[in-house]
């Protein structure tokens, strides 16, 4: 080997050495990064590796009506879930775990939807309810099922089925977008190990108090996953338990009293706002949601002509028709329009310029001399299509919002609908069109634009029976504070006070007296009750009509809505309520004899039938008329 040779490798090898001490160096660096600097956090994910938090679900909080009637509750039971990772052939896993406990093809239909919207570690439920024998089976063998595990879960129970179904609402199984939602509001991991969350109605919105707080066993584990022993637990704390307003007993009256129509029914406490009946029929049974409601039946409800999704009470929008006219008489008493004594005569039809187009009475040759009482009373369309061309859109619109008919009620639940109570710039903004003076004229008697949910038709009936004062809808009446173990009334909440004069409000409500009395056009509804109501009927058109003032269509879902306002008693009010009938027809014959039931069941706990809601002898003729022509104009 040459002199150069060697010295060259000598420096390769010098090289070779100093590598090495480096990369051990490093290496030292290394080990005493992690020794001292990271010891703590590595300490900690030790420990974690062998100490596991199981959650412990709390129990969620019962509903109850103001009478201490159960609404919604819990039951406990035991339930199968399987990590998907841990298997590798799930239709083999099915066929065994059937030999033990039942498996059926809507079972996996479940899990197959709620694992694609899961993460791969996530336990997913196969099996919910188990019977008690299938318990026993599965312990007596899970040593065959390692990645199957066998959990209490608490599944939420509606007593009433469809009754509350749009007031109650109901709990699911917490999806990707719920996780999304939680996680944005900074609350995701105080739902980490739950299974459900409120979807709707008083379960959603009341969700914060009715979920209680999670609590969790701290479980030492070992390399397999298998508890060695407990290490302490944090106790879970339970959901508040709420007492709401409504009554179950004048719920069950008004659905029963709907029969096979469609509509909605709001019924609110005079004195306070608090809400005692909220109607959507037809509903849903909510105990379907519970446990994941399957396709099928998902299909069926959300494809349904009936639309029973659909919360008719709050986010059903339709023409009042004629329950707006008490509103317009204190318009035209307050802005100084009309006097109590004031009259027209009424032909039978409205003409703008005494010329042009006819707008039509419901009654074809008129109701003769009317007054603001009587135009109330018979509910003389004529009187106010003048009127409203007198008073013009604009101060409609002012004065009618004011009694919350375009605005939002402010109601304890989710997804109310403002209505419409429209004027030129709403129109001229929607449309980039003017406002027309016919347009005017049929929005005086609830038609053309004007739209109303039954909410609000109730909060406005409200307004008028507490001379002017408004309070917002409640729901929730009293609960159990968690603190101190004291119960917590809900006070009511005054939105606003109408400036309004007591002798106009005075003649309105006598008014809306006599529309039950013979004569008016609910007299039928209101014969024979031993208390006195007050109310007004309403028709709205659905399509349009031909020359002869009939629907151009025979269809039964084209026929008119019905509607009816009412208030009792008459002279001291403690109950509001609005009805709204789909395709009912006449507001006198289908809405009225709905809410006599309601009130019957109010004010004595027994409906009266048969002659009390029919037509009696000898009434006036326009009653008659009320139940064969059409209370609405062209």
């Amino acid at each position: 080997m040459t002199a150069r040779v060697r010295e060259d490798f000598q420096r390769r090898g010098q090289v070779a050495v100093w590598v090495v001490l480096a990369l051990f160096g490093l290496l030292l660096l290394r080990f005493a990064w992690l020794q001292l600097i990271e010891r703590d956090h590595y300490r900690a994910l030790s420990e974690a590796n062998h100490i596991t938090r199981v959650p412990s679900i709390p129990p969620r909080g019962v509903l109850y009506d103001r009478n201490g009637v159960v609404l919604a509750s819990g039951d406990w039971g035991y339930a199968l879930e399987v990590i998907p990772e841990k298997f590798t052939n799930l239709p083999v896993l099915w066929a065994e775990l059937g030999t033990v406990v039942r498996i059926d093809a809507t079972d996996i239909r479940r899990y197959q939807r709620v694992r694609a919207d899961s993460r791969p570690a996530e336990a997913v439920i196969i099996r919910q309810r188990l019977t008690e024998v299938e318990v026993a089976r599965f312990v007596a063998q899970r040593y065959r099922f390692p990645g199957v595990e066998l959990r209490t879960r608490d599944w939420r129970s509606y007593p009433f089925g469809a009754t509350f179904s749009h007031l109650i609402g109901y709990t699911g199984r917490i999806s990707q977008k719920d996780k999304q939602h939680l996680q944005e509001e900074g609350r995701w991991l105080d739902y980490r190990g739950a299974y459900s969350i409120g979807k709707a109605g008083v379960e959603k919105r009341y969700e914060p108090w009715l979920r209680g707080q999670m609590g969790f066993d701290h479980v030492e584990v070992d390399s397999a996953g298998r508890s060695v022993s407990s290490l302490g637990r944090t106790p879970a704390v339970a959901g508040m338990n709420l007492t709401l307003h409504v009554d179950a007993g004048l719920q069950q009256v008004a659905e029963a009293a709907f029969g096979e129509y469609r509509g909605a029914l709001v019924a609110l406490d005079v004195s306070n706002g608090g809400l005692l009946a909220l109607l959507s029929k037809p509903g849903y049974d909510p105990n379907l949601f519970v446990d994941g409601i399957d396709q099928a039946t998902w299909r069926e409800l959300n494809e349904s002509l009936d639309k029973p999704l659909l919360n008719r009470a709050l986010r059903g929008v339709y023409p009042p028709g004629s329950t707006i006219k008490p509103f317009m008489a204190l318009a035209g008493l307050e802005l100084g329009l009309r006097k109590p004594d004031d009259s027209i005569a009424d032909p039978g039809y409205f003409s703008l310029g005494g010329g042009g187009h006819r707008y039509r009475d419901w009654k074809k040759d008129g109701h003769g001399t009317v007054d603001l009482k009587k135009s109330i009373v018979v509910s003389c369309d004529t009187y106010y299509y003048r009127l409203a061309h007198e008073m013009g859109i604009e101060r409609m619109h002012d004065f009618l919002l004011q009694f919350g008919l375009g605005t939002r009620s402010g109601v304890d639940l989710d997804g109310e609908l403002a209505g419409l109570m429209p004027n030129a710039a709403w129109k001229q903004k929607r449309f980039k069109q003017p406002w027309w003076p016919g347009e005017t004229v049929i929005a005086g008697i609830g038609q053309g634009y004007v739209l109303a949910t039954p909410m609000q038709l109730a909060v406005a009936t409200m307004a008028i029976a507490n001379d002017g004062v408004v309070y917002k809808p409640q729901i929730i009446r009293s609960w159990r504070d968690p603190k101190d173990g004291r119960i917590r009334m809900a006070a009511p909440e005054v939105v606003r006070t109408l400036t309004l004069k007591p002798e106009h409000l005075r003649l309105v409500k006598e008014a809306m007296f006599a529309v039950t009395q013979p004569g008016g056009t609910a007299s039928g509804a209101g014969a024979g009750a031993a208390y006195t109501f007050a109310g007004k009927t309403g028709t709205a058109q659905v399509v349009a009509m031909n020359a002869s003032g009939r629907s151009v269509s025979g269809s039964a879902r084209h026929r008119d809505n019905a509607l009816f306002i009412a208030f009792a008693p008459a002279d001291k009010p403690r109950i509001a309520l609005a009805v709204m009938v789909e395709n009912g027809g006449h507001g006198g014959s289908t809405a009225a004899p709905i809410a006599r039931k309601v009130l019957d069941y109010w004010f004595s706990g027994q409906v009266t039938v048969g002659a009390a809601v029919m037509p009696a002898p000898g009434l006036a003729d326009a009653v008659a008329s009320e139940t064969t022509e059409a209370d609405h104009a062209d």
